[in-house]
């Protein structure tokens, strides 16, 4: 079984109107099926973001994260050493 990145689906007939599959999917990405199967994903330009909002964290503030999570992820790493 095939793990869909959204929870918005269209079938490939659906596609025959691509502005209802948008309207309907609110600005979220749109898994199309064909014969049940995913195919492909329809991406409204909302739910892609200016690629100049980001930004690649510095190697300190990497660092600060995880020293602030530590409480958080120590006991999984603690677990996953055993395994």
């Amino acid at each position: 079984m095939t793990r869909l990145l959204t929870n918005e689906i269209a079938t490939m007939t659906e596609l025959r109107e691509p502005q209802k599959v948008l309207d309907r999917a609110r600005g979220k990405p749109v898994a199309i099926m064909k014969n049940s199967k995913p195919v492909g994903y329809f991406v409204p330009v909302e739910a892609v973001s200016d690629p100049g909002e980001h930004r690649v964290a510095t190697m300190e503030e990497v660092m600060e994260s995880l020293q602030r999570r530590r409480h958080i992820n120590q006991p999984v790493l603690d677990y996953l050493r055993d395994k």
